[in-house]
């Protein structure tokens, strides 16, 4: 479909969704992704020896997160269904906040371990529920596109995260808190800030929205209502009380459980592995310059996530959109370890982080092709919780590994191979997975 074909107040509406929630519903993202992975920063900057945590520990303090967020995730969905996701999202983010803010002063194992699962209680429904939102406001052709455009936070976490967390380590002794302390409290307040503001600046659905003109609101209203009467003609519109019972969101959620298994194993440990630069390389870097270095697979990330995603709004989210990355992601996680230089690992690693990030918007583009209403809450909510299975498993089986083998190479072996297994899924899933039945707009129409 070229531009020309696009109706204007498609193109405005859009734009307009693109601008005024994209960003916003990003930031927050943003901001979730730092806090939850803040702990990865921490751990080989003082809190491991402070607590006295073993590889094993610091991966189920990492892990035990998800305890929480499984527990509540569909429960969460389906509040944030039935109270809008204005109330919903404001309160997880003021939440987690609070949460995340009691780490400035956490002082044992048991206590990291509590706060890491009320974390998970805080923040449960957060991607899910964020998703589910942005599918409210997007028609189908749309979506692969706008949910890159969301999914940049994350890469952008590390991009700017990891910089911005080592300087607040390297404000050791301020106020009498340890660096790794004051980076806690300094990644806490912007979610409640963010989290308030969150109240006023949201819209629950398109018939509230003030920022676009009635036609506008009439359009995509319309537009969204057609889509969920397709679902119903051509997948059999699932209820929300079968989800559980689909076999095409089981496959979803299994592909899923592989990528975050990559994506956690790579996450928590990262700057772990960095840091063994130092013995393995012999190599001396300072807690910034071990930042910017734990940021640079995320640059280019953050570029082949918008192309790989502008050729999957064109053609059609496919199979192999999919199990491409996942293939890739599979291969170059452990090949990582195996590398004679710094310079070959990071290498690696980007291309591994490549991976993971640019399949991530097309995956989350299929659930809404034949969930709607409370089955789409459910059902993203529940292939998200499969998900955080795996992140869960992944820091926990890589700690504990690590231990045993005294060295990260048989854990990211095992990343790996989950990441292959999801690529395999992907495959096998194929027609489930194929191009929208509509056509495609192109990516310059947003």
């Amino acid at each position: 479909m070229s531009i020309s074909d696009v109706a204007p107040i498609e193109k405005s509406v859009i734009r307009k969704v693109s601008l005024r929630l994209v960003p916003f519903i990003g930031l927050m993202f943003f901001i979730n992704f730092l806090d939850r992975t803040a702990i990865s920063f921490a751990g080989p900057n003082g809190m491991t020896k402070e607590l006295g945590l073993t590889a094993a520990q610091f991966g189920f303090a990492a892990g035990v997160f998800f305890f929480g967020y499984i527990l509540l995730e569909i429960p969460s969905n389906l509040a944030l269904h039935r109270y809008g996701a204005r109330r919903w999202l404001s309160r997880i983010m003021i939440s987690w906040g609070i949460v995340s803010l009691l780490f400035t002063w956490v002082d044992s194992i048991g206590g990291l371990y509590t706060l890491r699962f009320l974390l998970g209680v805080a923040e449960a429904g957060f991607l899910p529920g964020a998703i589910f939102f942005l599918s409210l406001w997007v028609p189908a052709r749309h979506r692969s596109y706008v949910l890159a455009l969301f999914y940049l936070a994350q890469p952008l976490t590390n991009v700017i995260g990891a910089p911005v967390a080592a300087l607040l380590l390297g404000a050791d002794g301020a106020f009498g808190l340890a660096g790794w302390r004051i980076m806690f409290f300094g990644v806490s307040v912007p979610a409640i800030i963010i989290g308030a503001i969150a109240w006023y600046y949201l819209a629950d659905k398109p018939a509230e929205a003030k920022w676009l003109t009635a036609s506008e609101r009439d359009w995509l209203a319309a537009r969204l209502a057609e889509e969920d009467r397709e679902k119903v003609k051509v997948h059999h519109h699932v209820l929300a009380g079968k989800v559980l019972l689909n076999g095409r969101v089981w496959m979803l959620a299994l592909i899923y459980f592989g990528f975050v298994y990559g994506l956690y194993a790579l996450a928590f440990f990262l700057p772990t592995i960095i840091q063994g630069f130092e013995a393995q390389f012999g190599m001396q870097l300072n807690v910034f310059q071990k930042g910017l270095v734990t940021a640079v697979p995320y640059v280019p990330t953050a570029i082949v996530l918008l192309l790989w995603s502008r050729d999957a709004t064109r053609r059609g989210v496919r199979a192999w959109h999919i199990g491409i990355p996942a293939l890739v992601g599979g291969l170059s996680i452990p090949a990582a370890l195996y590398m004679k230089s710094p310079e070959a690992t990071i290498i690696v690693i980007t291309f591994a982080a490549c991976a993971i990030f640019s399949a991530l918007p097309c995956f989350w583009s299929i659930p809404a092709r034949f969930l709607s209403g409370a089955a789409a809450a459910a059902g993203i909510a529940l292939i998200n919780t499969t998900g955080n299975i795996a992140g869960f498993v992944a820091p926990y089986i890589t700690g504990a590994l690590k231990d045993v083998t005294g060295s990260y190479q048989v854990p990211m072996i095992v990343a790996g191979s989950m990441m292959l297994l999801s690529a395999v899924l992907a495959t096998t899933l194929g027609k489930g997975l194929g191009a929208q039945a509509s056509a495609a707009v192109p990516a310059a129409a947003t």
